[in-house]
């Protein structure tokens, strides 16, 4: 094909005349993230068949996005399908402090989703442990010893209602059933074997955990793997559920300004139906069962706090056996579910 050839008009915008910027997000960026979500290392080629692009276009699109940050595919381990255990942790700490701590957890490898939150001197993260028999490092060993740490509450993730391979985007009705459908990778199997992760693997994941469409070859010399053993190793992985991909975007170009962490003590008799309600809710991004009086969780994206007003008052309202709510909006992100980057390769806003 002519490469002096003009862009085609899905690549000039957003369709009004406007580019939009570097960073922008339109209509097609919207339906290549959801694309993205549902198989990160999709060939173009294939993703541009099904939006009815050409390859071009849908390569251009991803490599600006990637080269200006607003746009990041994660290759994750699925802590449920190893076996791990997770924990939601709270840190209340004194003022001074509250940075430097949430930056030393957010280094650990052991933790994700690390923000600051409230008025700055709470710390929200989640913490894996391989088993519940490791899970004191952490909790009961390292934070009580941290100074300026005044309080820590943690409570285990029992039940995961929704979040993980499933992101925001796929609530956002950018692509159609068919479009999901023909993007949409088998099912894990729930026959297969449990796994049991190699260093081989930990290194896999260490390199998909910082981009998720590494080239096969690069991916071949971090495992010191062939090629076709790691194309083997994917499927494996992917079949047994232990490999998903997730979509790291900029907030804003969502229209998304507010995050609030929503915690809910539910009857018990009626959590499973509260938790499968909230979970279908436009505005949840991530939704969980936990230990705790507090025994509903959920991350909540809004536009502004009018519209927090409106989800409290309206959808959250009708939640089944709800008896109390607790919230906090957040007011710094610092983690994501992947590795802590440098100043220099800063995460995108996060939509969790």
């Amino acid at each position: 094909m002519n490469s002096d050839r003009k862009p085609e008009a899905a690549d000039r915008g957003n369709g009004t005349g406007d580019p939009g910027g570097p960073t922008g997000f339109d209509a097609l960026d919207h339906r290549l993230i959801h694309a993205l979500q549902l198989d990160g290392r999709a060939p173009f080629s294939r993703i541009a068949a099904v939006l009815g692009v050409s390859d071009q276009t849908v390569a251009r699109r991803y490599t600006r996005h990637r080269t200006h940050g607003t746009l990041k595919v994660l290759g994750l381990p699925n802590a449920q399908a190893l076996g791990e255990v997770q924990w939601l942790v709270r840190v209340q700490c004194t003022p001074d402090a509250a940075v430097a701590v949430a930056e030393a957890l957010a280094r650990r490898p052991d933790t994700s989703w690390v923000s600051l939150m409230s008025g700055g001197t709470e710390i929200s993260a989640v913490c894996r442990a391989v088993s519940s028999d490791h899970s004191d490092v952490l909790l009961l060993q390292k934070l009580p010893r941290t100074p300026s740490v005044i309080g820590v509450t943690a409570h285990c993730r029992l039940h995961q209602f929704y979040g993980g391979p499933q992101g925001l985007i796929s609530k956002s009705g950018a692509l159609t059933d068919e479009q999901i459908a023909r993007l949409s990778p088998p099912p894990p199997d729930p026959a297969a074997a449990p796994v049991t992760l190699t260093d081989a693997d930990r290194r896999l994941f260490d390199v998909l955990a910082r981009d998720g469409r590494t080239p096969l070859a690069e991916l071949a010399a971090a495992t010191g793997w062939s090629p076709t053993t790691v194309r083997r190793r994917f499927a494996e992985l992917r079949a047994n559920g232990v490999l998903y991909y997730d979509v790291d975007y900029d907030l804003r170009q969502f229209g998304y300004g507010v995050m609030v962490a929503l915690w809910l003590s539910v009857e018990p008799a009626r959590l499973a139906a509260a938790g499968e309600a909230m979970a279908a809710h436009p505005e949840v991004a991530y939704a969980c069962a936990t230990t705790g009086p507090n025994n509903l969780f959920a991350s909540v994206l809004c536009r502004d706090v009018g519209a927090v007003y409106t989800y409290l008052t309206t959808r959250v309202a009708a939640l089944p056996g709800v008896r109390s709510m607790e919230s906090a909006p957040r007011i710094r992100h610092i983690k994501g579910p992947g590795p802590l980057f440098s100043a220099g390769h800063a995460a995108p806003g996060r939509r969790r």
